[in-house]
């Protein structure tokens, strides 16, 4: 993102980046609990951002760990008793709706995971170490992967065990599932639920909020 500050708690009209993407959690019927994983530093600001916006549902405010991976698991062990599905989003995509995390879970339940993706919509190229090209893989099989992803507790759980056991790492948790032998539903996404990464995206999310503002977004 190019600042100080982590792009998390960059400002989006009037508050920070994460305190619209939990306001959106807070407001589903289908979620009865969040956690929320900050870095180690971040745990009083989590706790403030609980308070100063009523985020009511919020049930621990946890540190996670050095990568992405390990942040998840130390979220997965901070989730309140009986919990039995779970849904992995990130942070910084502040657009997400109800509609899609429902389609989520309810995708996830055929097999116990799924993801949200939307359909590629470039040319996708595969070029070697020397930026020579390779192959084109037919664009109709290739989804971009989005959150949330949704699992069974206990799957997800499993799988994360077995990726230390095996010194694995992955760039999301579908693809620890997957190692599983589990297969893993697609959930079709929106195009509005945008991951927050560039000065460029940050642009594109301020757009999207003059739009749409707290409507229209599934």
């Amino acid at each position: 993102m190019k600042t100080p500050e982590s792009k998390q708690y960059l400002m989006l009209g009037d508050k920070p980046i994460l305190a619209h993407t939990l306001e959106r959690f807070q407001a589903m019927a289908c979620v009865d609990a969040i956690v929320l994983v900050v870095g180690a530093g971040d745990v009083a600001r989590g706790e403030a951002y609980v308070s100063r916006y009523g985020l009511t549902k919020v049930a621990a405010v946890t540190a996670g760990g050095a990568e992405r991976q390990a942040s998840v698991r130390e979220g997965l062990r901070a989730l309140p008793e009986g919990t039995a599905w779970v849904a992995v989003h990130d942070g910084v995509r502040p657009f997400i709706g109800e509609a899609l995390v429902r389609r989520c879970l309810q995708e996830a339940r055929q097999t116990g995971a799924a993801v949200l993706a939307v359909p590629v919509k470039d040319t996708i190229k595969v070029a070697d170490s020397n930026g020579v090209i390779q192959s084109t893989p037919d664009r109709r099989s290739l989804w971009a992967i989005q959150t949330p992803q949704a699992f069974r507790l206990d799957l997800l759980r499993d799988a994360h065990e077995r990726a230390v056991r095996d010194g694995f790492t992955g760039t999301d948790d579908s693809m620890l599932v997957e190692r599983l032998g589990v297969d893993v539903r697609i959930a079709e996404g929106a195009y509005t639920n945008i991951k927050i990464t560039t000065p460029e995206d940050l642009l594109w999310a301020e757009t999207i909020a003059t739009r749409y503002g707290g409507e229209g977004l599934t």
